[in-house]
């Protein structure tokens, strides 16, 4: 039988970590934990909450560190060293669509904080994940599930030995209506190839992942419509035929060799990304023909990531050097269009003007070059250094429908980064950590001169903006079984321009400063019983005052104050036993105004996991959400919309409410 390892949230740590928000969060922590969504894998990084405001087939919104992180900006997600999130996308900067990911493969989530890190570039400011998938698995999985609100799902995964190496396979097959009134009818297909070679030493991997969906969509609704719409329900919607589609197809291969002297890691990818997004979120705004519109990304990616790590010594201290470079390149069609019941056409505005069926449509190429050096020291026992740079080069080639938005434009930034270790003392360590980082803005604001819609004239995005960021931080397993740390983070964005994909045009965003705490806890007073508690509060605030739907502030609109998650598992050691988990998530209330006269209410939703094994090959469980069936809201923004029934435009909350109390039920045989 091959070498399996289980990395967990382990000591090991101390001595490794180069910041207090740094962590793994291991295979035998993620498979008691219930998960409505797979994108909700990335809760296990403490501070972040995942959403969704639309279709169950849409990415989710991402909440971390006093961002809204809509769709995915600002936080870098990647599996298998692959990443996924997207720049120049349709929908959104930076858009992390994680519905092809297959829970039961992962073996592991690396998660780092703050723009620390020399490896790590665009999107990564409020943080970054890497969720690595096994290898091998010990034994084959065969599984069905059923639930709630038309919830199937079944499973197959496989792996075998060929020759000195392995297969791993599996598919996945799934749909789920929720408990819309107009279902989601949301079914997907996921596969995966992987090949496998090798040891921690030296060894290869090919992964090949397929995945395609396709959905209906509730978007969220104006909260006036419950009152002034007769038998109208929460679960109700408000557009009409909104959903879509989406397709992913990807390839990547890895090597890497280690000895005494130096190490060497290249891992080479490429995939093909299809979506087709319908979406309408003011309703009859601008059209008495309705608003909803089109978001066509089409795109194929290629790219490269290596590194190689010399191990010497300095002054009779350990040190290693590393030198690495990272090339990614995203030939993108987009496109933005006006539709009805999902088809393209022109329509009139309310005074009888043409709106045009096609907002804006332009074929991108968008490349980046990135290398960056680091050195470590161990000066003393108890001090290390970690010190970086990177250069990041970005060059865009926009050719759209109006040749006053097309061009090309580069830009470069070098960003220094660095930590001090001290420690550690009585199992105790302590960081300080600093760093220059960025992130891009979509290639189609940085070209652009004039709004597609009006024709007037707009400035346009800067393409790299710069982030700076500091943290200070502890780190102790002081007490037996405890493992505990916290952080105290601050983080700047400068002024930026922020293309909105819904509008086709550029937004205006002022200097941005976000700070607060960080406290994370797990502790195992026993093999069987495991608690964990992370609490996140954090502060957020324009550093001037903006402008907003007729109100001034320095207030961030959907901006996240407080996060707390804690849950307790239990699991008899053998073969045959029980297993349980029990969850609690709390997001507090956000401004949605610059001047916070308008706030979200609070989210709290209990979720709970039970099941039995029965031998080491028949498992039953059964996942409980909402077990208090709160009717709080998953997401809440404030701006002008207008309903059918309604003569003029009116500002107002819009929210997607929490599923009510679900209840899913799995049987696993593993072979």
């Amino acid at each position: 039988m091959p070498e399996v390892l289980v990395f967990g949230q382990a000591d090991s740590l101390l001595g490794i970590a180069g910041a207090a928000s740094q962590g793994t969060r291991g295979k035998d922590e993620l498979e008691w934990r219930t998960l409505s969504r797979p994108g909700e894998v990335l809760e296990a990084v403490p501070g972040v909450i995942v959403t969704q405001h639309s279709g169950a087939g849409k990415a989710n919104q991402f909440f971390l560190r006093g961002f809204n992180l809509d769709h995915g900006t600002d936080f870098a997600t990647s599996v298998n060293g692959v990443p996924v999130n997207l720049p120049t996308h349709g929908h959104g900067q930076g858009y992390t669509d994680l519905n092809f990911m297959i829970p039961e493969l992962i073996e592991r989530v690396d998660f780092r904080k703050g723009p620390y890190y020399a490896d790590l570039g665009d999107f990564s400011s409020a943080g970054a994940a890497d969720i690595h998938y096994v290898s091998f698995l010990p034994q084959s999985i065969a599984q069905v599930e059923g639930g709630s609100f038309g919830y199937a799902r079944s499973l197959y995964a496989s792996s075998h030995l060929v020759g000195s190496g392995n297969i791993l396979s599996a598919v996945e097959l799934f749909h789920n209506d929720g408990p819309w009134t107009e279902p989601d009818d949301y079914k997907r297909i996921n596969g995966v190839l992987r090949y496998s070679r090798g040891t921690p030493e030296w060894g290869y991997s090919i992964t090949s992942m397929s995945y395609a969906g396709n959905w209906n969509a509730t978007d969220q609704i104006a909260q006036r419509a419950l009152d002034v719409i007769p038998g109208f329900d929460r679960f109700d919607s408000l557009g009409s035929n909104d959903g879509g589609d989406s397709q992913r197809h990807s390839l990547s291969a890895e090597w890497h060799r280690a000895d005494t002297d130096s190490s060497t890691k290249v891992l080479l990818y490429g995939f093909y990304y299809d979506l087709d997004l319908f979406s309408n979120f003011t309703y009859f705004l601008d059209s008495p023909q309705g608003d909803q519109f089109e978001q066509e990304d089409k795109r194929g990616v290629g790219g490269l990531k290596a590194s190689h790590t010399w191990y010497g010594d300095i002054f009779s201290r350990d040190m290693e050097n590393t030198v690495g470079l990272q090339i990614r390149s995203d030939s993108i069609k987009n496109g933005l269009f006006q539709t009805v019941n999902r088809h393209r056409t022109d329509k009139v505005d309310y005074d009888g003007e043409t709106i045009s069926g096609t907002t804006r449509e332009d074929d991108v190429w968008e490349a980046s070059l990135s290398p960056y050096v680091e050195n470590k020291v161990q000066w003393a026992d108890k001090f290390r250094t970690v010190f970086g740079l990177r250069m990041d080069y970005y060059y865009f080639d926009v050719d759209g429908d109006l040749s006053a938005n097309s061009g090309t434009r580069d830009d470069a930034l070098v960003s220094p980064k660095g930590s001090l270790i001290f420690g550690p003392w009585a199992k105790t360590e302590y960081y300080l950590s600093g760093g220059f980082g960025f992130h891009s803005n979509s290639g189609r604001g940085v070209t652009q001169h004039v709004d597609p819609k009006t024709g007037d004239p707009v400035e346009s995005a800067d393409p790299l903006v710069r982030t700076k960021g500091v943290e200070i931080g502890v780190r102790t397993t002081i007490v037996k079984g405890l493992q505990s740390t916290l952080a105290l983070w601050l983080l700047d964005i400068d002024s930026e321009l922020v293309f909105s994909g819904d509008a086709g045009s550029t937004e205006a965003s002022a200097p941005t400063r976000r700070y607060g705490v960080e406290w994370t806890n797990y502790y195992t007073p026993t093999k069987w019983l495991s608690l964990d508690a992370d609490f996140s509060f954090s502060h957020a605030e324009f550093r001037e005052t903006v402008e907003g739907e007729g109100v001034q502030g320095r207030h961030i609109p959907g901006a996240i104050d407080s996060v707390i998650s804690t849950g307790i598992a239990f699991y008899q050691p053998g073969e045959r036993g029980l297993f349980s988990e029990l969850r609690l998530r709390f997001f507090g209330p956000r401004p949605l105004t610059e001047d916070n006269s308008v706030r979200s209410g609070s989210t709290s939703l209990l979720s709970a996991k039970v099941g039995y094994n029965f031998n080491e090959n028949w498992t039953i469980s059964v996942e409980g959400f909402n077990l208090l069936d709160n009717r709080d809201h998953e997401i809440d923004y404030y701006y002008p919309s207008r309903l059918k029934e309604e003569d003029a435009p009116h500002n107002d909350i819009h929210f997607k409410p929490v599923e009510p109390i679900a209840v899913r039920a799995a049987l696993t045989f593993r072979f």
